[in-house]
């Protein structure tokens, strides 16, 4: 197989975590006879920097001629203040317009080996896979913008069409897995989420009538969640929803949980230039980049055993309930 994949490291963590990934391609292209060509192309806030436009013109037409793009992190602070013209996330929107990206799938599934790491209870993230429907190109993130000194809108809008081709996505995953959908709104205040939900009930009525679908509120998902993870199976979300609800699931609901179905997350943080809350994909890209460092770091802990675990679990410990420390006597 020949395939071009051009190459967006972007910023952060970004490079590193890419930096692996080409070493992946190069293997399988070893090992399976494929034939990868690589280009490096400018992105984010390092194509600020370098062209003052987070997307090149260069960049886009090289994503639009590419057979796959592979893309690491956007963002960072020195791009984050409030006033800024420019910002690496625009970039990273307007990508997934000229690449109509509609569909961003993120996988939730826990490792076993690690229920005991998870601030929730074992027994409630035990047994954990869902997966999260995300409509990625559609909603508040590519509405109408207008800011002065004293309001700032952002406008919200769906099409019925939009609506359908995500669910059909979502249908067709769930007649692969248990057969039950829930779908994400806020139909009891929002209008967007009231065509929403009647959109998908049709679509889900007329051409997936083996499934079960759900319709549940956002602050109420965002809660069960946390409470009982394993009721899910497929999740439609809108843009706006689908990124709040991934994030709690994929680091703020367990750090355990993984999202990419062919990468894994550390229970530590890794180290890294930039915190990863300035990265909208961080939760591939931490999971990505966790897999550095681990055998190294086992290693000094004592060799895997027992001890360095119980050390490591000391540790862990103490950096969630730390120790007081009491002022010493005049």
């Amino acid at each position: 197989m020949k395939a071009r994949v051009a190459v967006l490291a972007g910023d952060g963590i970004g490079p590193e975590v890419i930096a692996e990934g080409l070493r992946c391609l190069h293997a399988i292209a070893e090992l399976f006879g494929h034939e990868f060509e690589l280009t490096p192309l400018p992105f984010g806030g390092a194509a600020i920097d370098s062209h003052a436009d987070p997307l090149p013109e260069r960049t886009l037409s090289a994503c639009l001629a590419a057979d796959a793009v592979l893309l690491g992190a956007v963002g960072g602070p020195q791009w984050a203040a409030p006033q800024a013209a420019l910002r690496p996330e625009e970039g990273l929107l307007r990508l997934r317009a000229a690449l109509g990206t509609f569909a961003n799938l993120r996988p939730v599934k826990v490792h076993a080996a690690l229920a005991d790491a998870s601030t929730l209870k074992a027994e409630v993230v035990h047994g954990v896979d869902l997966l999260f429907v995300r409509e990625l190109t559609g909603g508040i993130y590519f509405g109408d913008k207008h800011r002065d000194a004293h309001r700032a809108t952002d406008v919200c809008s769906y099409t019925a069409a939009e609506i359908e081709r995500i669910t059909r996505v979502a249908g067709r995953l769930a007649q692969s897995r248990r057969r039950r959908l829930t779908s994400i709104d806020k139909a009891n205040v929002l209008e967007t989420s009231r065509l929403w939900r009647e959109v998908c009930t049709r679509v889900v009525a007329r051409e997936f009538p083996d499934l079960t679908l759900d319709h549940v509120l956002v602050d109420a998902a965002a809660m069960h969640l946390i409470r009982a993870p394993r009721d899910f199976d497929v999740l439609l979300t809108e843009n706006l929803f689908g990124d709040i609800l991934t994030d709690e699931a994929a680091r703020g609901a367990a750090r355990h949980l993984r999202a990419h179905p062919r990468l894994r997350a550390r229970h530590r943080r890794p180290r890294h230039r930039q915190p990863l809350r300035h990265h909208p994909e961080r939760r591939l890209v931490a999971a990505a980049f966790a897999r550095t460092g681990r055998r190294g770091r086992r290693a000094r802990a004592g060799g895997g055993g027992g001890a360095g675990r119980r050390r490591a679990h000391e540790r862990h410990r103490l950096r969630r309930h730390p120790r007081p420390v009491h002022p010493r006597g005049g």
